[in-house]
């Protein structure tokens, strides 16, 4: 039966997050009423949507599981979605529409696994005008006169010069894809026009209703979500129960899970544009959760940390994503939790998250990134993610950031009902914060920005000829340094980026046989199939992380 007193979904919603005795039959009675019941607003059916996906996650049994497993996979059918499909565009759910100025990668694959789908909205007139001066560059030249002539154009055009059967978005995305030029240049001149589109929900268009990984086993958690808050140093001593590489199929199907998840909630992550199918990994913790990453694809790599990005699961239902940038022992962390799922177990997945990295990649200081914690990022501030780090043992090493973290600190110690104003989070956010698993580490960034300023230095010294030319004599210097003999193609573009660093390395002393033949390896491995090779390889050079002090 559904609760009395407050709207139906609305009480659902609020038992769904609680558990105990009784409760588990009571969930199973309300979603069996709301699977009957036609709901009169678009307020209440997201409620009721977000209520399933929590259940999905942190199910009391298996009986709840799948039945707001069920649920889920019907909520297409519901005739009260279908009402106020309109109202609930952007939500990701099943059935409606998602706007979103989507980036060249995610819009390109969108257009060649959805054909038809989406379509560009032409009601903003800036973004109108961008593709507007764009199209002539793209068209054969009578087509490019004829636009050329139109007196005061609007996106209309687009419906004169696309064939019948194909979309104004297809059509523009493949115009793009045609240019006579590489994939960077693709990427900086349709990400330059930033065209607003409408993902138009279909039979099987993105959404997240039932978007999960199957090969994650499912697991009950009677007493739902863990919101202790545990201690990160005693938690990353516990290694996370299994870390193993991702076959093909499985790495395919966490790709698109992953570009799904931010499709759906109108975001997007470079590692999931461009992600590295053969560095695909599974991190199973127990418990139903795991973390599911990849790397980049090596053309996008940075130069000195690896980049890995994924999703945390719970039960193979996406509950966030995560980027990590190890390098030595640092890493740099972005830790996310999507709105259906804040307010469960967010200091514990972060511990395990921490304790992941660890046992990974080695890692035993780590840090946030001032965006992370609100610095031009207002979800950053209104979440409170600076509190949200400071209780869980992150803390601030800047003077003047430690400073106001006190007195911030005090207020609230002395007023439990003490919250930091939109101001003062601000500034705080200006600064990194740290969490050192070693108490005699004083935590701190790697020095990479000295480095590569010594780097550039060391580059200015080949600048008679053109770019090309400065390029190839600095690879030359770098590879007598190293002795390096016959590389391949790969590591010629490496050792082509790490020039600099090898010539700023040599000139800081003698570089040892030992030395050279572990940088070899080093540049090679960031080229190579899996930057774990490349951490693992960077650990043991001792001059290299003393000069990045890392």
């Amino acid at each position: 039966m559904i609760p009395r007193g407050g709207r139906p979904a609305t009480r659902f919603g609020r038992i769904a997050h609680r558990y105990g005795a009784g409760l588990p039959e009571r969930k199973l009675e309300c979603m069996a009423a709301l699977a009957r019941t036609r709901l009169p607003a678009a307020s209440e059916i997201h409620v009721l949507h977000e209520a399933l996906c929590f259940l999905e996650a942190y199910p009391d049994d298996m009986q709840v599981l799948r039945s707001a497993r069920r649920m889920l996979r019907e909520f297409r059918d519901r005739a009260d979605l279908k009402r106020h499909r309109h109202a609930l565009a952007g939500s990701g759910i099943v059935g409606t529409d998602t706007p979103f100025r989507f980036f060249w990668p995610t819009a390109r694959w969108i257009s060649r696994n959805w054909p038809g789908a989406l379509v560009l909205e032409r009601d903003d007139p800036d973004h109108a005008l961008a593709i507007l001066d764009a199209l002539p560059q793209l068209l054969e030249p009578a087509q490019a006169e004829w636009l050329r002539s139109r007196r005061n154009p609007t996106l209309a055009v687009m419906d004169h010069l696309r064939p019948a059967q194909v979309t104004d978005a297809d059509f523009l995305i493949g115009l793009v894809e045609a240019m006579p030029c590489d994939e960077t240049h693709r990427e900086a001149f349709f990400d330059r026009m930033d065209p607003p589109f409408l993902l138009r929900a279909g039979p099987a268009t993105p959404q997240r209703t039932t978007a999960r990984l199957e090969f994650v086993p499912s697991v009950p958690r009677p007493a739902g979500p863990d919101r202790s808050r545990p201690n990160l140093r005693t938690e990353a001593r516990r290694a996370p129960r299994k870390i193993r590489q991702l076959r093909p199929p499985e790495a395919a199907a966490l790709v698109r899970l992953a570009r799904i998840s931010m499709i759906t909630r109108e975001r997007d992550v470079a590692v999931f544009q461009y992600p590295n199918p053969r560095d695909s990994w599974l991190v199973d913790d127990g418990d139903g959760l795991a973390f599911a990453w990849m790397g980049i694809e090596p053309s996008r790599r940075a130069l000195f940390p690896a980049t890995y990005a994924g999703l945390t699961l719970q039960n193979g239902v996406p509950v966030g994503y995560v980027q990590i940038e190890p390098l030595g022992l640092h890493a740099a962390i972005s830790f996310n939790t999507f709105e259906t799922f804040r307010g469960g177990e967010a200091a514990r997945v972060l511990g395990r998250l921490i304790a992941a990295a660890r046992d990974a990649f080695g890692c035993e200081i780590f840090s946030v990134e001032p965006y992370q914690l609100g610095d031009g990022n207002d979800e950053g501030i209104e979440s409170g993610a600076w509190w949200f780090y400071q209780r869980n043992g992150f803390r601030a090493q800047a003077p003047e950031a430690r400073h106001l973290a006190l007195r911030e600190i005090r207020r609230a110690q002395s007023n439990p009902g003490y919250r930091s104003s939109a101001r003062t989070l601000k500034q705080l956010s200006r600064w990194h914060i740290f969490c050192s698993l070693n108490p005699m580490r004083r935590p701190r960034l790697p020095r990479t920005a000295e480095v590569l300023q010594a780097a550039v230095k060391e580059l200015r010294g080949f600048g008679e000829a053109g770019l090309a030319e400065r390029r190839d004599a600095a690879t030359a210097a770098a590879r007598a340094v190293l002795r390096a003999r016959s590389p391949g193609p790969g590591f010629e573009r490496a050792l082509a980026d790490w020039a600099g660093v090898v010539l700023a390395l040599a000139h800081r002393g003698t570089l040892t046989g030992h030395d050279r033949r572990l940088l070899l390896a080093i540049i090679a491995a960031k080229a190579g199939a899996s930057e774990r090779e490349y951490l693992r390889l960077f650990q043991r050079h001792d001059r290299l992380r003393r000069l990045l002090d890392c």
